[in-house]
């Protein structure tokens, strides 16, 4: 018989924030990884994001949910571009295949995502970088924070 996942639970403010890889963001994002759900592929984060800051060329591969709790975010590029500016606290859905040129944080933000599916970051042309699922959410926080 396969497991079920056991219910958890996590004090966000007792968990250290880790550097969000500079691969994939520029300007000191940070991030804590507060649940992966391998029977559903989900994985639900709250990042950091500093004044300044973005996030690199992605698409969501599985649709997502965010709500930004501090802030100011500019999704796809923000309204003027044909995205969404997004203050807080707003709640956003991107679905599936959503492309993200540039998602830039213009002051201090923090958001609560989750992801029903991998982000594939991609070149400027749509050719992959990396794509970044539950397991390798699971895997880099594991290895950042020494969690078995």
């Amino acid at each position: 018989m396969k497991t079920h996942v056991k219910e958890e639970y996590v004090q966000i403010d007792a968990t250290e924030w880790q550097p969000f890889p500079e691969t994939l963001s520029e300007g000191g994002i940070r991030w804590k990884l507060l649940h992966v759900s391998p029977e559903s592929g989900a994985w639900t984060a709250i990042f950091d994001c500093p004044k300044g800051s973005s996030f690199n060329r992605h698409i969501h591969v599985g649709p997502g949910e965010y709500l930004l709790t501090k802030g100011k975010m500019e999704v796809r590029d923000g309204v003027e571009k044909g995205g969404a500016t997004a203050l807080a606290m707003g709640y956003g859905y991107e679905s599936c295949n959503a492309r993200h040129d540039q998602t830039f944080f213009p002051m201090d933000s923090e958001f609560y995502m989750t992801f029903m599916g991998p982000l594939q970051f991609i070149e400027a042309d749509g050719s992959p970088i990396a794509v970044v699922g539950w397991e390798q959410a699971q895997g880099l926080w594991a290895q950042q924070t020494g969690a078995a």
